[in-house]
């Protein structure tokens, strides 16, 4: 039997008796049932997934309605249930005897699945006689991924100038691709794709009142990139890129057509609905054809919009929804806040509500980003669609900027929340942090999401800008296909994804989920170290806090150079003083530290060296931790354990540079040599950590990376960087101007 990826492992370890997990005893006769009316896409998944448990336990299975038990046989039923909210489940158990019966009731298709994946879990992890009852219902409706798609050099993405972007356009045309991203999302619970792209349609749909706008073929520039590019993306696709192309992969635009009906379809049958957002206004692919511009006042391009959004949901039945974005390119700088407002409710509004008024009862949610305009004014321009019992009107925020991995208590929010009236949002949870490491930690994801508003929450995405996450692209492991980005990184999407749907999902079960997959007994310990060292990151940019992507990307202590304030983007010491903290922590500024401090104020908060001291505690767990389980050889033990390492020599880089960052700023205050012989030798100590950092990573991961957001990161220019970190803090005066 062909086991899906994620689960390959765990029957493996099953099978090869390695006594991670409890026995069940002899094999028995296990009746497996989908009631007739439950036989839905999504319950069969589930069931398929329970029969793969039961086989890798070496039990009998058998399909259909048990007629008569026989000694130590048991039955499994799947059955919807009116009575149960939408995607609950209540799985039962009841016993005669050595004879088993188990009920999934769920609330519809979404319903049955969640609880027969759930069973289906339980079995695999400690056999049938190990299953427990449970009731769950979903924390928050809609749980979903944030995917920038790099459709074409003609219809780029928002990430297209990035290594990650041009590694992946094959991927996002490949069903195979698709096939197993949904499958990991179901398993994970996530209801929902977002695919993101600055202007999709030409490589979409094809509109009868502008023919030549379908493109044909899948095709990528093989020109040598320049580093950066508008972070606005306006003439991000230069007629240099155009001229030199290669064809990935040939296609009419009938093709695509069908290719991303199937996709729905499939997506369809995992509970997953499919929804596109833009950017605008952006016109990328039609080649000015028909008169086209990105004019806000062109009234051809506000008809060919409308009819391109029109035709988007007449051509795909399962198209969900469809979100816009008021920038970043949608009109001068004198355009003002409605007339932004005008022009996309005449052209998605008016598209959606001609799709409406064509197809009465279909469902259609659209969703409005709240970015650089007013959310409390857009319902009202909005009206018709707000209206309309068939449109589901929402809007989006960000709600942790850039970096979700930053602080459990969010700030930014606050004021929008207060402007959204009876309507709800979704919550954008970016991740612009962790890109090339394993990150995971339980502990802080759980508090994150209870600490969201959950009464005006429509739901959440999580993604990234800066990533595509396609197959991974940057491992020095050159098997083929390569992995897919989020079965690399599979506890972090298992976390977002779990626990949006069930933040009370505990530390035990999500151990026995790492024990199975990577062949470790010591399973607690294991996840005790990957949640220490994943707590760099928050610590770290909760302190060191540039709220954009391209103002901070921690894996590289790197920006783009003006928020660096230095030529080549780095983060030097110098701006580890300036830059500020996380307003939603209460960490303590080094310029606010060192005031107090010399003058003899108390101060509330965290300060700058107790943020130091608790990433040196995290680093130094992790590594106690781990130091145990280097026995094994098991490949992907291996990756994630030098990737924890490389986590925790990146936390004690920082606690390291935060100190003689803080040292340094007492030193310009007071000029005490003392100051300054500390931070020299704290910022000594940093090197050497981020030279152990950058040769383990260097090892493990291409070197250089090109991002779209901070440019080019290469570990061996940024080594002469911290370096000069040390040179900064010898050269220095003192200066008690100077922060």
């Amino acid at each position: 039997m062909r086991f899906p990826p994620r689960w390959s492992r765990i029957v493996g370890i099953v099978a090869l008796g390695l006594g991670l997990l409890p026995a069940t005893g002899p094999a028995r006769d296990v009746w497996l049932n989908l009631e007739p009316g439950s036989e839905s896409g999504p319950a069969r998944f589930a069931v398929a997934e329970i029969e793969t448990a039961l086989k890798a336990r070496g039990e009998n299975v058998r399909r259909g309605t048990l007629k008569a038990f026989s000694e130590g046989t048991a039955s499994i039923t799947l059955v919807g249930g009116d009575e149960i909210k939408p995607e609950a489940f209540d799985l039962q158990q009841t016993r005669q005897g050595d004879r088993q019966y188990l009920t999934v009731r769920g609330g519809g298709p979404g319903g049955v699945m969640y609880g027969g994946l759930e069973l289906a879990e339980q079995i695999l992890l400690g056999g049938l006689g190990a299953v427990q009852p449970m009731k769950r219902e979903p924390y928050f409706a809609m749980r979903g991924t944030k995917f920038n798609l790099p459709l074409d050099v003609r219809t780029p993405s928002y990430t297209d100038m990035s290594d990650s972007a041009q590694a992946n356009i094959a991927s996002v045309w490949d069903f195979e691709f698709w096939r197993e991203y949904l499958d990991h999302l179901a398993r994970d619970r996530y209801n929902y794709v977002s695919l993101w792209n600055l202007h999709p349609f030409p490589s979409m749909v094809q509109v009868s009142e502008y023919p030549g706008v379908a493109l044909a073929d899948v095709q990528r520039s093989t020109i040598k990139f320049a580093e950066h590019y508008s972070t606005r993306t306006e003439d991000i696709v230069t007629p240099a890129m155009l001229a030199q192309v290669e064809v990935v992969k040939k296609m009419t635009i009938e093709e695509k057509i069908e290719f991303w009906r199937r996709v729905m379809v499939y997506a369809k049958d995992r509970n997953i609905d499919f929804y596109i957002v833009t950017w605008n206004i952006y016109t990328y692919g039609t080649g000015g054809q028909y008169g086209i511009t990105d004019a806000i006042d062109n009234p051809v391009t506000a008809d060919y919009f409308r009819k391109s959004v029109a035709q988007l949901f007449r051509t795909y039945p399962l198209l969900r929804g469809i979100g816009i974005t008021a920038g970043e390119n949608i009109g001068s700088a004198n355009s003002s806040f409605q007339a932004k407002e005008d022009w996309l409710f005449a052209t998605y509004g008016q598209g959606v509500l001609d799709v409406a008024r064509e197809q009465p009862g279909r469902p259609i949610r659209f969703i409005h980003r709240q970015h650089e305009t007013k959310a409390s004014d857009i319902a009202q321009t909005f009206g018709p669609l707000t209206k309309n019992p068939d449109i589901d009107f929402v809007f989006s925020f960000k709600y942790a900027q850039a970096h979700a991995l930053s602080a459990t208590t969010q700030t930014f929010h606050r004021d929008f929340v207060q402007s959204l009236g009876n309507l709800k949002t979704l919550w954008t949870l970016r991740n612009d942090d962790a890109l090339m490491f394993r990150w995971g930690a339980p502990d802080f994801v759980r508090e994150f999401i209870t600490n969201m508003p959950v009464d005006v929450t429509q739901g959440v995405y999580y993604g990234s800008d800066m990533w595509v996450w396609g197959r991974d692209f940057l491992s020095t492991e050159t098997k083929a296909p390569r992995q897919l980005e989020i079965e690399k990184h599979w506890l972090d999407w298992l976390l977002w994804g779990r626990m949006s749907y069930e933040p009370t999902l505990g530390n035990e079960r999500i151990a026995a989920l790492v024990g199975a997959r990577l062949g470790v007994t010591e399973a607690k310990a294991l996840l005790e170290a990957w949640q220490h060292a994943s707590m760099v990151y928050p610590l770290t940019t909760g302190f060191h806090w540039g709220q954009y992507d391209f103002q901070w990307y921690i894996e590289a202590c790197q920006s783009r150079p003006q928020p660096a304030q230095t030529k080549s983007g780095f983060h030097d010491v110098n701006r580890f003083i300036t830059l500020g903290v996380h307003p939603g922590t209460d960490n303590i500024p080094i310029p606010k530290y060192v005031e107090a401090f010399t003058s003899g104020t108390p101060i509330k908060g965290t300060t700058p060296l107790q943020v130091a001291e608790q990433l040196h505690q995290h680093a130094t767990a992790a590594q106690s931790l781990i130091a145990g389980l280097r026995s094994n050889q098991q490949q992907e033990l291996a990756a994630t354990l030098n990737d924890i390492q490389c986590m925790a020599l990146l936390g004690h880089y920082y606690a390291f540079k935060i100190r003689g960052a803080t040292e340094l700023a007492l030193f310009r205050k007071t000029g005490k040599p003392e100051h300054q012989q500390s931070a020299v030798k704290q910022l000594s100590g940093a090197q050497i950590r981020w030279s152990s950092y950058t040769q383990l990573a260097g090892a493990l991961y291409q070197n250089p990376l090109w991002t779209n957001r901070v440019g080019i990161v290469d570990w061996n220019e940024l080594r002469d960087e911290v370096a000069r970190d040390i040179a900064i803090a010898r050269d220095a005066k003192p200066d008690p101007k100077t922060p």
